[in-house]
């Protein structure tokens, strides 16, 4: 587990991460979400003992990172997978790393297996693609058979494959009891990945909740209607103060869109007013619907353009206020690992 209390850090008067509590379980998946230069990077950093907190304490299992003898069985980091030697190979480097805290040859081999790269052991890492180097990456957080996994976009340059190989493979991960912290701007692919999120804005904790709640808090369901009878319907809404959207769908037909309102609901209204339905579809908000909507107020840059409006946006809502409804009754980047690795090489090889 991790446990963060207090974290604050501070550059030249600058907070850039401000009164962080949270906890990373076992187990689960946790995403890491925030825009840039939330603090995500630094509170990683602060994690593993890279950075010192201006005020707070970042702990493992009740143990700050430079406690343990020996990290990297404890903890593995991805934090930048652009620190390896371009002329030295993927092999090499992992066998370096290896030697200097005490693993063996035959892990290395192992990792290299895992991850996709037996194939290309010999390759130097300056030849390799992003996604190839973000592989390296991981091969070197595993070297150690961790506990503790904290990676800071893993999936940066992976082709699909990859990235789904990478989703399968944190999540078994977190089955076998792990503690997984995982950030990513990949909002789509982190919505199928993390069961838990914590999301920070200017360096301060702004959601730690499920991902399922996270979305359920942050957004609207609404419903759209396509129907022979869209004045009826319209007229059954109105009736029922319950607003709505006028629109039309790809082959110009009308549609009504009903904000705040389940296609359960919709369903039974226009059933109790003998109204046939073409089209009773819900619009789920995505993560990504959601993370806009929480974050807005913590973005640093914001564009100068809105996006275009939607037809159905355009349309005033008709029918009055909205009001809630019962069913109707007739219804149911820092420097990073590698700075971390070669910190930790360093101190072993002081020993």
């Amino acid at each position: 587990m991790i446990t963060v209390s207090s974290l604050t850090k501070a550059y030249k008067g600058n907070t850039v991460v401000n009164d962080l509590n949270f906890e990373v379980t076992p187990g689960i998946v946790t995403g890491f979400l925030g825009p840039n230069g939330a603090g995500k990077s630094t509170t990683m950093r602060m994690i593993v003992g890279l950075d010192e907190p201006t005020k707070g304490t970042a702990r493992i299992d009740g143990k700050a990172y430079s406690e343990y003898k020996r990290p990297l069985e404890k903890v593995g980091t991805l934090l930048d997978a652009k620190w390896v030697h371009p002329n030295r190979s993927a092999a090499a480097h992992l066998r370096w790393v290896a030697a200097a805290n005490g693993f063996s040859k035959k892990r290395v081999d192992e990792v290299l297996g895992i991850v996709g790269l037996s194939d290309v052991a010999g390759r130097k890492a300056g030849k390799f693609s992003l996604g190839m180097g973000q592989r390296l990456g991981l091969a070197c957080a595993l070297l150690g058979d961790p506990e503790v996994l904290i990676l800071d976009e893993p999936v940066n340059g992976l082709d699909p494959e990859g990235i789904r190989w990478v989703r399968d493979f944190v999540r078994a991960l977190a089955r076998e009891g792990r503690t997984v912290l995982i950030s990513s701007h990949l909002l789509s692919e982190m919505a199928q990945t993390a069961d838990h999120l914590i999301v920070i804005g200017k360096g301060r904790l702004v959601a730690n909740q499920s991902t399922h709640e996270f979305i359920k808090s942050t957004s609207e369901v609404s419903t759209v209607v396509r129907t022979d009878h869209i004045a009826e319907m319209k007229a059954a809404l109105t009736e029922e103060s319950v607003a709505f959207q006028e629109g039309k769908d790809l082959d110009g037909r009308p549609t009504l869109t009903i904000p705040q309102q389940e296609s359960d609901w919709i369903g039974a209204l226009a059933y109790s007013y003998g109204l046939r339905l073409r089209e009773l579809s819900e619009k789920r908000p995505s993560l990504e619907d959601a993370y806009l909507r929480m974050t807005q107020e913590h973005v640093e840059y914001h564009a100068s353009v809105e996006p275009e409006k939607t037809e159905a946006s355009k349309t005033e809502p008709a029918g009055g206020r909205h009001k809630e409804k019962s069913a109707p009754e007739s219804s149911a980047k820092e420097n990073s690992e590698a700075t971390g690795n070669a910190v930790r090489v360093q101190k072993e090889g002081d020993k």
